[in-house]
């Protein structure tokens, strides 16, 4: 495992993947849930044949993928069937986690991108320390829009399920605003960068 693992996380369109590139080019381990996610929900993903087992073949595309707007629609009316998709999907994301983070070893330091970090204690288990990426909802809602072509009300309802920013911010250890633009951006990634090498190197010791 790597000597420091950070769990990154924020709500949708805050920026974490821009800012997990951002610490990756400075020399980081990535490993991201997310991206994990969607490996085992595409075709012929290991996730695929439990789901449609669950759900039925409707779930499916025609690629024998996720139908990620048709499931997206359901768990939002059903909070039941978005728990049953979780007990589903969340033990196959943890075991490769870890054994990314295996991987990750010879790293300075590794950085956890997690969605559902603070939701999900399983998650806290792996990282020494937590680390948000913030903006207003306002700037969510644009971002999302933009990259995803959802509908505003879309967003919001997303954003609506998702751990309030107010409570992300207060179980943080360190926190990243990413309101101003990238130079900003960088600077605060820059300096978060240093603080975990100075950590991870403690560690060793």
């Amino acid at each position: 495992m790597p000597a420091l693992c950070i769990g990154l996380t924020g709500g949708i369109g805050s920026g974490k993947s821009t800012v997990a590139r951002l610490f990756a080019d400075l020399g980081a381990g990535i490993v991201d849930a997310d991206i994990i996610a969607h490996e085992l929900t595409r075709t012929h993903g290991a996730a695929v044949p439990l789901i449609a087992a669950r759900f039925g073949d409707d779930y499916l595309n025609a690629e024998g993928a996720l139908n990620r707007e048709k499931m997206r629609t359901l768990i939002f009316s059903d909070p039941i069937a978005k728990q049953e998709l979780e007990g589903l999907i969340h033990p196959l994301i943890f075991t490769e986690v870890r054994r990314q983070l295996v991987a990750c070893a010879s790293q300075p330091y590794t950085l956890l991108v997690a969605p559902l970090l603070f939701e999900q204690p399983i998650f806290q288990q792996l990282v020494r320390r937590t680390l948000v990426v913030d903006c207003p909802e306002s700037l969510q809602i644009q971002r999302t829009m933009l990259r995803s072509q959802l509908s505003e009300a879309e967003v919001q309802a997303i954003i609506a399920q998702q751990m309030p920013r107010a409570e992300k911010i207060r179980l943080a250890d360190d926190l990243i605003d990413n309101t101003t633009g990238m130079e900003q951006l960088e600077n605060a990634v820059k300096y978060r960068h240093q603080v975990y090498v100075t950590l991870a190197q403690k560690n060793k010791h």
